[in-house]
């Protein structure tokens, strides 16, 4: 099988290394068969699609929505080129999985619209199908409704054109869509575990996911949660397009 391809973007090594760690295991995946570039440490390198069977992007601290003038040069040279790679990516139609951050991307990239209307805190949530999302090729490996992780500033909150609704939250009304048949895009966090989010709250603890003073409340309600169902849209990612 060919490798997929995980595009990160967090500059914090713990976060990184755990979202990776949390893909691979979501996925049922071997370090061999999901290379990661980190685009924060340094441009993309030349990137042949012919050599993976895919491409997933990872949740940031990056927020898509914000003015250029309030984005770092390192943000405006990781969106330039996840732009020029989107352009390849859409153009063939290619096997892409865009989590948290990555909606935010290929919406604003398709000219849907990305803006804080729908932010929700981190912790659990609820997550239900359509029906497009029920007859969906990946999404069907899902129960109709189901608890996933979220915490985002932004969200999608009207649809690229063309795109296909697939799943809806309870605070958030995209939770994930498709455009073509194989570019994928989810609001909430198909990676995350109980452990992982609890990495993620303790390291992003100050950048407004949440009220730091409410810490144990986001604790609460995290370990009161069982969340297991979204890593199966990742083994069906795999599945489908592993090749």
């Amino acid at each position: 099988m060919k490798p997929f391809l995980l595009l990160a973007t967090r500059s914090e090594d713990e976060a990184a290394d755990d979202e990776y760690a949390g893909f691979l295991a979501a996925g049922d995946l071997e370090p061999d068969q999901l290379h990661r570039v980190r685009l924060e440490a340094a441009p993309m390198p030349p990137i042949d699609l012919n050599g993976y069977s895919g491409i997933i992007v990872g949740g940031s601290p990056f927020n898509a929505s914000d003015s250029a003038e309030v984005k770092s040069s390192v943000q405006r040279r990781v969106e330039a080129d996840l732009a020029a790679l989107l352009d390849q990516v859409l153009a063939r139609d290619f096997p892409f999985l865009g989590a948290c951050y990555g909606v935010g991307l290929l919406t604003s990239h398709l000219s849907g619209r990305l803006d804080r209307t729908w932010s929700e805190e981190a912790g659990p949530t609820w997550i239900s199908l359509t029906e497009a999302g029920a007859a969906d090729q990946l999404f069907a490996a899902l129960v109709p409704t189901f608890q996933a992780f979220v915490g985002h500033k932004e969200a999608c909150s009207e649809l690229p054109p063309g795109a296909v609704l697939l799943a809806t939250g309870q605070n958030c009304p995209v939770q994930a869509f498709r455009v073509g048949n194989n570019v994928y895009a989810t609001q909430f966090h198909p990676e995350l575990t109980n452990a992982g989010i609890l990495t993620r709250i303790r390291i992003y603890r100050e950048y407004g996911y949440f009220d730091p003073d409410a810490l144990d409340d986001v604790i609460a309600a995290i370990d009161a949660s069982i969340v297991t169902e979204p890593a199966n849209l990742m083994k069906a990612f795999v599945l489908r397009f592993g090749r």
